[in-house]
């Protein structure tokens, strides 16, 4: 179904580019293409009917793409943003913890700090130091 509307949605666009090109500049641009009646089709006749189908295909276009929009909002709703799975074999030892593994600084908090002990402040120190150089 969507690739149905994903091709009809690319022919309607590829339509409406050619409208849109045919169409006779208003403006003069660089004194291009707006001069002599010499068309296969009168001025008047040919604004009419491209004006008319520009907006025919306009409204096939926005049609499309709301459901193309409704379509892929259907097909795929997540359930959380935040993954809460936690991977059953553990990582090696010097290898970086996968998320939801315990090993967060979110994780720690909830524990109420590292490894299920009470957070330690940090010591104040003695006196002012002076910075050493290594």
């Amino acid at each position: 179904m969507q690739t149905v509307i994903v091709l009809i949605h690319l022919m309607v666009v590829i339509a409406m580019i050619g409208v849109v090109l045919l169409q006779r500049s208003e403006g003069g641009g660089l004194g291009i293409g707006g001069g002599g009646g010499g068309g296969f089709m009168s001025s008047r006749g040919t604004a009419n009917v491209l004006t008319r189908t520009t907006a025919i295909l306009a409204a096939a276009f926005f049609v499309t793409s709301l459901t193309l929009s409704i379509l892929a909002g259907l097909v795929h709703r997540p359930s959380s943003v935040i993954r809460t799975e936690t991977p059953s074999a553990p990582s090696a030892p010097g290898a970086p913890s996968p998320l939801g593994s315990g090993g967060g600084v979110l994780d720690a908090l909830r524990r109420g700090g590292s490894g299920g002990e009470a957070p330690q402040a940090p010591t104040a120190p003695a006196g002012p130091e002076v910075p050493r150089s290594q």
